[in-house]
This record gives C-alpha cells, sequence and structure tokens, in this order.
C-alpha cells in the first residue's frame, strides 16, 4: 500500500498536467469551429463596424503590446524548440564515438592490469610516502603538539594579558585627557576674567549715558530707571576660579609612566607565545624513533604484490568486449535512420509555429506602421487593413494547428518526464527507486536490471567466477574499487589477515610514553608590571569631585542672555526721542553683542568641550581600584595556572598528538590496503560503460533535448491563446470597416451609424467623426 501510494504521489503532477493538455487538444477545435460559426453571423467581433470608445487609443496600444509581449513569448519557446530538435540530432551523431571511446577504455583497462605491476605499485610509492612522513613528523609537531599546549593554555592566560595591555593604553590616555581639562580648565579661567572685564565696561558705559540730563524728564525717567536696574544682569554666572588644578593628579600619572608597563606585557605575550618553539626543541628525540617504526615497514609489504591473483581473471573478458562492440555498430545505423525521420518532423512543427507567430508580427507591424490616428474606421489605409487581416489569418491558423501541436507536447512530456524522474534522476542521486526497486531485492542502483542481468552473468560465465559474484558487483566498479573487491578474491588471498594495522602502530605508541616537555617557567608580568598597576589605582583620579567641575562647566557663562539682553535695551532706546542718551544707549546694546559674538560663544564651546573632556574622564576612572584588583588577581590565578596545571595539559595534548602521529602510520596502512582493495585496477571503465548507456546516451543525449523540445513548443503552445484574444481585440482597430458611428455636430450626443455603399459614405451631412 505505501509502495502504490509513493507511485500515485509522484505521478499525481504529470497525470495532472496530462489531462489539462489532452482538454486543451480536444476543446480548442471546438472553441475555434465555434468561434468561426460566430464570426460568420455577425457576432463575436464579425461584424465590421466600428464602434466609438473613450479610451479607444489606450486600448488600442494596450492590445498592440500585449500581443508583442506575447509574440515574444513564444519566439522564445520556438527557439528552444529548433535547440533541441538540433540538439538531439547532433547527439545522436555523437553516439558512435561515445560508443568507442568506452570501449577503448574497457581495453586499456584490461591490458594495463598485469601481476607484476602490483609489486612495482608499493615498492615505487613507498620510499617518497616514508619521506612525506618523516617531513610531517619534523615540521607538524611545533604546531601540533606545541600549538595544542598553546591553544590550551590561550583561554587563561590571553584575556588577562589583553586586560593588563588595555589597562596601559588606559593610563596614557587618562593622562592626555588630564592634561586637556587643566590646560583648557585654565584657559577657561582667563577667558572668564576677560568676559567680566568687557561686562564691566559696558555697564559703567551705560550708566554714564543714563547719567545724561533727558533721564530726570518724567517720560524718559521711567526708561531710564528700567534700564538702571537691569544692569545687574551683567555678570559672570560662572565659579571657575574655585575649581581646584589637576597638576598633582598630573605628576602622579607621569610617575606611573615612567614604568614602560606596555613593554612589561609584550614581554608576557612572547614568553607566552614561544611554547610552540620551545616543545619543538625538546622533543627531537622522539622523531628519530618514529622513524625507525616506519623504515621497519617495508620487508611487511613488499611480497604482497606478488601474491594477488588478478591477471588471471581478466584473460577471457576480451572477446566479450569485441562482441559488444559489433552489436552496438550495427544498430547504430537503424538508430540514425529512424533519426532522420524525428528531426524532419520536430523541424515542421516548429516551423509551423514559426508561420503561426509570423502572421502575428506582421499584423502588428503593418497595423502599427499603416495605422493612422485621423483616418476613420471605414477610411483606413491598405497598409493597415492588411496588418488586421494578417492578425487574423494568425488566428486562424492557431486554431486550425495548435491541437496538433499540444498533442505532440502532451506525447513527449508524458515520455520525457516519467524518463526524466524515472529513470535519470534516481540513476543520479539514487534515493527515488531505493524502496521501488528494494521490493524486488534489487540495489537502488539497478534500474537499468534488465540489461545488466545478462551482461554481468553472461561475465561470470566467461570470466569463470565464483558464485559470489553477482549484479551486485556493479555498484563495486560504480565506486572505482578494484578488481580485489569486485571479484571477490579475498577467498584466495586475504589481505587483512597479511596487513595487521594495530600492530604496526603499537609500536609507535609506546615511543610518546617517554615524551618529556619543560614549559613552566613562563612569567606573564613581573613584579614592576604589578607595582606599577598598584600606582595607577593609587593616582588619585579616581577621588577627584568631577560633579563639582561638571556643575560649574553646564552653568551658562552670563546671568543673562547677553543677545537678549542688548534687544530688550535696544527696543527701550527706540521709545526714547531722538538725542545723545538714544544713540549712547544703541550703541552699547552693539557693544553688548560684540562681547557675546566674541567672548561669550567661545567660552560656551569650550564650556562643551571640556564637560565631554570630564564626563570621559569620570567614566575611565570610575571603579579603577575595583578594575585593578580584578585583573591582579586574574593575573594570580593565570599564573598559577601555569604553574599547578601545565603538566596535566602536555599530557593531554601529548596524548592527542601522539594519536595523530599514529593516525599518520594507521592513515598509510590503511592507504596500502585500500589501494589493494580499491585502487589497484580500478574497474570504474566498466560503471562508465554502463553510465554512458543510461546518463549519457539515453538522458543527455535524448532526455533532456526531448524535455527542451515539449518545454519549448509547450510554452509558444500556451501563450497563443492569449495571443489569440488580443489579436482578434487588436485586429478590429487595423481593419477597414464597413460602418462607422458618426455625430451630427461637436455637441450631439448620441451617434448615427454610417455605412459604406461603393466606396462613398452614406451620410452627406456635415459630421463630426471620433477616431479610435
Amino acid at each position: 500500500l505505501l509502495f502504490g501510494l509513493q507511485i500515485i504521489y509522484y505521478e499525481i503532477g504529470i497525470i495532472i498536467c496530462a489531462v489539462l493538455g489532452l482538454l486543451f487538444v480536444f476543446l480548442m477545435p471546438l472553441v475555434g469551429f465555434c468561434f468561426g460559426l460566430c464570426r460568420c453571423c455577425n457576432k463575436c467581433g464579425g461584424e465590421m463596424h466600428q464602434r466609438q470608445k473613450k479610451n479607444g487609443t489606450f486600448l488600442r496600444k494596450y492590445f498592440t503590446v500585449s500581443l508583442l509581449v506575447i509574440c515574444i513569448f513564444i519566439s522564445v519557446g520556438i527557439i528552444y524548440g529548433f535547440v533541441a530538435n538540433h540538439h538531439l540530432r547532433t547527439q545522436i551523431e555523437k553516439t558512435r564515438k561515445l560508443a568507442d571511446s568506452n570501449l577503448k577504455d574497457l581495453r586499456t583497462f584490461l591490458n594495463g592490469t598485469p601481476a607484476v605491476s602490483l609489486f612495482y605499485y608499493f615498492i615505487l610509492r613507498y620510499n617518497p610516502t616514508l619521506t612525506a612522513l618523516s617531513a610531517s613528523l619534523h615540521l607538524d609537531i611545533k604546531p601540533l603538539l606545541g600549538g595544542g599546549i598553546h591553544e590550551q593554555l590561550r583561554p587563561k592566560v590571553t584575556p588577562v594579558l589583553d586586560d593588563i595591555k588595555a589597562m596601559a593604553e588606559a593610563i596614557k590616555e587618562t593622562r592626555e585627557a588630564l592634561l586637556n581639562v587643566n590646560n583648557t580648565l585654565k584657559e577657561l579661567k582667563r577667558s572668564t576674567a576677560q568676559l567680566n572685564t568687557s561686562l564691566s565696561d559696558v555697564k559703567r558705559n551705560v550708566e554714564q549715558s543714563l547719567s545724561d540730563p533727558m533721564c530726570s524728564v518724567p517720560p524718559v525717567a521711567t526708561t531710564c530707571n528700567n534700564i538702571r536696574m537691569s544692569l545687574d544682569q551683567l555678570e559672570d554666572n560662572t565659579n571657575l576660579g574655585q575649581l581646584p588644578s589637576l597638576d598633582q593628579q598630573i605628576d602622579n600619572i607621569n610617575d606611573v609612566l615612567r614604568t614602560d608597563l606596555s613593554s612589561l606585557v609584550q614581554q608576557g605575550y612572547t614568553s607566552f607565545n614561544d611554547i610552540p618553539e620551545m616543545v619543538q626543541n625538546q622533543t627531537t628525540d622522539i622523531i628519530s624513533d618514529i622513524k625507525s617504526s616506519l623504515n621497519s615497514l617495508g620487508s611487511n609489504i613488499e611480497n604482497i604484490g606478488k601474491q594477488i591473483p588478478i591477471q588471471d581473471k581478466l584473460s577471457n573478458f576480451m572477446g566479450y568486449i569485441n562482441d559488444t562492440e559489433t552489436y552496438i555498430h550495427q544498430n547504430l545505423f537503424t538508430l540514425e535512420e529512424y533519426d532522420s525521420y524525428r528531426w524532419l518532423g520536430g523541424l515542421v512543427v516548429c516551423c509551423l509555429l514559426t508561420l503561426m507567430v509570423v502572421f502575428y508580427y506582421l499584423g502588428l507591424m503593418c497595423g502599427t506602421c499603416g495605422y493612422d490616428r485621423h483616418s476613420t474606421p471605414t477610411e483606413r489605409g491598405c497598409i493597415s487593413n492588411t496588418g488586421g487581416i494578417f492578425l487574423m489569418v494568425g488566428v486562424g491558423v492557431s486554431f486550425l494547428f495548435c491541437w496538433i501541436l499540444m498533442t505532440i507536447v502532451v506525447l513527449t512530456f508524458v515520455i520525457g518526464g516519467n524518463m526524466e524522474k524515472l529513470v535519470c534522476e534516481p540513476y543520479q542521486n539514487g534515493k527515488l527507486f531505493q524502496m521501488l526497486f528494494s521490493r524486488f531485492w534489487f540495489s537502488k542502483d539497478y534500474f537499468c536490471f534488465a540489461v545488466l542481468l545478462y551482461m554481468l552473468f553472461h561475465l561470470r560465465s566467461v570470466m569463470k567466477l565464483d558464485h559470489n559474484f553477482s549484479v551486485y558487483s556493479y555498484s563495486d566498479c560504480k565506486e572505482n574499487k578494484g578488481i580485489y573487491t569486485t571479484l571477490k578474491l579475498e577467498n584466495s588471498y586475504n589481505i587483512s589477515e597479511h596487513l595487521n594495522i594495530q600492530e604496526h602502530a603499537g609500536n609507535i605508541s609506546k615511543d610518546f610514553k617517554n615524551l618529556n616537555v619543560n614549559i613552566d617557567n613562563i612569567v606573564l608580568l613581573d613584579a614592576a608590571g604589578r607595582e606599577n598597576l598598584m600606582n595607577f589605582s593609587s593616582s588619585g583620579i579616581d577621588t577627584i569631585d568631577y560633579n563639582v567641575y561638571l556643575a560649574e562647566m553646564g552653568k551658562a557663562p552670563t546671568k543673562v542672555n547677553l543677545l537678549a539682553f542688548a534687544s530688550d535695551l535696544e527696543a527701550k532706546a527706540d521709545h526714547l526721542p531722538q538725542g545723545s542718551l538714544k544713540q549712547s544707549l544703541k550703541n552699547n546694546a552693539q557693544t553688548i553683542r560684540t562681547v557675546h559674538r566674541g567672548q561669550v560663544i567661545p567660552l560656551e564651546q569650550s564650556m562643551s568641550t571640556i564637560y565631554q573632556s570630564i564626563k570621559e574622564l569620570q567614566l575611565k576612572s570610575s571603579g579603577l581600584r575595583v578594575k585593578v584588583a580584578n585583573i591582579l588577581s586574574s593575573l594570580d590565578s593565570a599564573q598559577d595556572f601555569l604553574k599547578t596545571r601545565i603538566s596535566s595539559v602536555i599530557v593531554e595534548e601529548s596524548t592527542k598528538y601522539g594519536n595523530t602521529i599514529i593516525g599518520y602510520f594507521e592513515h598509510y596502512l590503511q592507504w596500502v590496503k585500500i589501494s589493494i582493495t580499491e585502487q589497484i585496477a580500478a574497474c570504474k571503465p566498466v560503471a562508465t560503460a554502463l553510465d554512458s548507456a543510461v546518463n549519457v546516451f539515453l538522458c543527455s543525449y535524448i532526455i533532456d533535448p526531448m524535455n527542451l523540445f515539449w518545454f519549448g513548443i509547450g510554452k509558444a503552445t500556451i501563450f497563443l491563446l492569449p495571443a489569440i484574444i488580443f489579436a482578434v481585440k487588436l485586429a478590429k482597430y487595423y481593419r477597414r470597416m464597413d460602418s462607422e458611428d458618426v455625430y451630427d455636430d461637436a455637441e450631439t450626443v448620441s451617434p448615427k451609424k454610417v455605412t459604406m455603399e461603393n466606396g462613398n459614405i452614406g451620410f452627406h451631412r456635415h459630421h463630426s467623426t471620433q477616431t479610435v
């Protein structure tokens, strides 16, 4: 039941598409017949009368563009059909060359596998392999063993050194920040003093102006008194002089910087990173011991190649190859003859579709070029009328032959689609047919079982193989295994018994038990570096009252906005009568603006900059003692780890390295075994011959072009449906009509029908027409 459900689930898509194609085949002739009768009865657009529409111009352009796009799609499908048809014929012509190439490979395979070559195969490759392995031992001990120890210690050591390095950079940055804040603060104090002087001068000048006799006159006196009362606002708003200097903290940081902490940290990095080099220098003796064990291998494998029976199993296979070649050459002539008929049929199909789309293109070209927007439907030119006729001819030809084309598409689709899914894809991945053939006790590789059954059992009789040889031997050849595995020669000579990997690898394992590496003298940071960190934590930068500095820097330089004060003073002066008092007050207002522009604005910018600098300095110094204490604690922990745990790390990594070296050794022995069982006289040419028959000849040469053919022709045929619709719609705008709608005058709403009689319009009144 499960098997049947899987088949139904797989085939449902192809069945649905095939049913839709058959509906197309049955319905299109019927629809074409009904459409023709309908037009003969002056229905379905058959009446040669052009009705006026407000959007007529838009519809004509829309139909034209739509039909052009559809014709382009149809043309692409036709090109696919031509290419696929030609490609299939070209590939069939290559079949003879493909068969000769595979048969030649089979002969090369048979002639190039003498038994004596097995001996030289191992002897010639043993010495280079030994040399490469020895070089690998010498070069890899540093990155493997030393690097392994280094990587084990890195998570514990590197973060501590990185923190100390970052702290060394922080000390330098802190000094620069302190110098910047301190110097800027001194500059701000000088600028504030200059501002106070300027404000005092302005205040004094205004008071002198207010001593004018006019200020005693009642209307003016009130204004003068208001100005005099506001002069108290012209004062400095900051108290920068009370802020303490940062010279002491800067001196402390300078004392800390006398010790180059970055250099001390770099020494710790160097000492730690030299671990691989130290390991390499202390393990030179073990390399010579391992090389001695490798040198003893030669005597154990020299006789293996002489004792494997292969050549006697291949002596009778050449005759079978000759018979196969004769059979192929005889039947290829018949295949090429039938392919010529198929090619001609495909060419006719493509040309038929080309004829249809040519009618549409001619209709579009003539209709577009000959269309006159000022002509009435009954007065359209010959070229435009010809374009409409071409379109309708294309519609008629499409109805006549599209069902035949769809029949061809359905047949090629069902054949090509099933062959692609049931043969080609399973042959490449083997997934879909695994359960299908397991029901019949076939391997996933044997969906060409009918061909293989005869060939392989005939081979067993020709080559006098034992009963263990079966169709499953093809799987071994497909995986490029050697004749030893494919022909089941382990029954006569068991390679596993003569090549014991564990016995040879045990000698190397003993050499690593005496490995001794001493790297416990690593110092990450000496006493001077530790003292430098402690001095930095006690430099006093974390005890600075940053909030006091931030509060002062956050104030405005003056108690009042000088620009607002100057504007107010100038406004009050405008209410005064003309005279020296008014002019003097305006001059003072201008002076206040100059003070704001030349002194207050730069002062505000400097205070904003130093405010950010103080915030950054506060952030860096926050929790400084705790940070330094944590770094020193991590440093002590890492240093203690190096002293107490380094021996266990060395043992662990030495074991890993020993297993790696043994793995190299085992890999070489395994290579010898695999070479005998799979690589020597690899019989992939046998599987390649079958692959060429199924995957190359059947799938690539035949099925793939066939699928491209039905895809292209089917695509073009499907697009004939919208092409017919748009062509019928568009022909109405190109063909010369027998009658048209007209208006009595420009303001008349209801149209009147005018018919063509002997080429003359039968309505002779002055009338206006609307061109569509």
